[in-house]
């Protein structure tokens, strides 16, 4: 396992969950929920160069949405688009795209049995997703020994 520090993105159409990892790579836990839309890069920007200031930021993990059939569908475009985006204003870091099915689902149903109700569990949902998508990709690589999902290769354009 590397070690290091990862943040963990689960992109929306209306917002964007943020989760960080702990310097051992064992264990994500929530950050913030940005806005989706305009300065929505930078402020992960922000977030990511607070976190490289107090540690070692490895890498950025984005969720992956595909079918349950493992396809790609035009959320998966979107992800794609939005993932390229990032890897170009955080470059030279590292950003993995991890496949990220029913990670929303998962999470609305922990923040369901724990209580969480209406518009206080929509405002963290997507934290709670990030957090999820971040630990499986953590876990994976605990388990295999090799980098989780795939690397988003940044163009010239």
């Amino acid at each position: 396992m590397r070690a290091g520090v990862r943040l963990g993105i689960d992109p929306g159409d209306a917002r964007i969950g943020v989760a960080r990892s702990d310097p051992t790579g064992f264990l994500a836990t929530p950050v913030e929920t940005v806005k989706r839309g305009r300065g929505d890069l930078a402020r992960i920007a922000e977030i990511a160069a607070e976190i490289q200031a107090e540690s070692v930021l490895v890498e950025v993990v984005v969720g992956l949405p595909r079918s349950l059939k493992g396809g790609e569908n035009p959320a998966t475009a979107k992800v794609r688009a939005f993932a390229a985006a990032l890897a170009r204003r955080l470059g030279p870091l590292p950003v993995r795209l991890v496949d990220e099915r029913l990670t929303t689902v998962s999470a609305e149903a922990i923040l369901r049995d724990r209580g969480r109700k209406g518009q206080d569990r929509r405002s963290v949902v997507d934290q709670a997703a990030a957090v999820l998508i971040l630990q499986h990709a953590l876990d994976t690589e605990r388990a295999s020994g090799a980098a989780p999902g795939e690397i988003v290769e940044v163009g010239t354009r």
